[in-house]
């Protein structure tokens, strides 16, 4: 059963508000993304000349893109880790090491894409 609550228009101009909130603070609490997105600043004209046709173009911007996506989600992840309790605790680190690591395949995957369209 759906929630009660806004729909159609109203609720696409609110999701898009959360959404904002969201990027603004992962930009203040976040250096990693901070500096995720610079490198992604950089990438995308990089991209966009040394790409070879469409397909080429919209896969360097797409893995570089998608490292910005999984910082989010790991950064979500290490906050509700973080609002449940601040004591160590075995989950919680797994959590927070499973998260880091999805952005660690994240960078390895945008390396590997890169370097496949550069040098072939």
């Amino acid at each position: 059963m759906a929630k009660p609550g806004q729909s159609g228009l109203a609720r696409v101009i609110s999701a898009t508000r959360y959404s904002y909130q969201g990027l603004r603070a992962q930009w203040k609490h976040e250096a990693a993304f901070r500096q995720e997105t610079c490198l992604f600043l950089v990438a995308l004209p990089l991209a966009l000349w040394l790409g070879d046709g469409g397909m080429e173009k919209a896969l360097l911007i797409f893995s570089a893109g998608m490292v910005l996506i999984v910082e989010t989600i790991n950064s979500s992840v290490e906050a509700v880790v973080d609002r449940i309790s601040n004591e160590q605790h075995e989950l919680s680190g797994r959590a927070k090491d499973l998260g880091s690591a999805a952005v660690m395949l994240s960078l390895v995957l945008a390396a590997v894409v890169w370097a496949l369209v550069i040098f072939s």
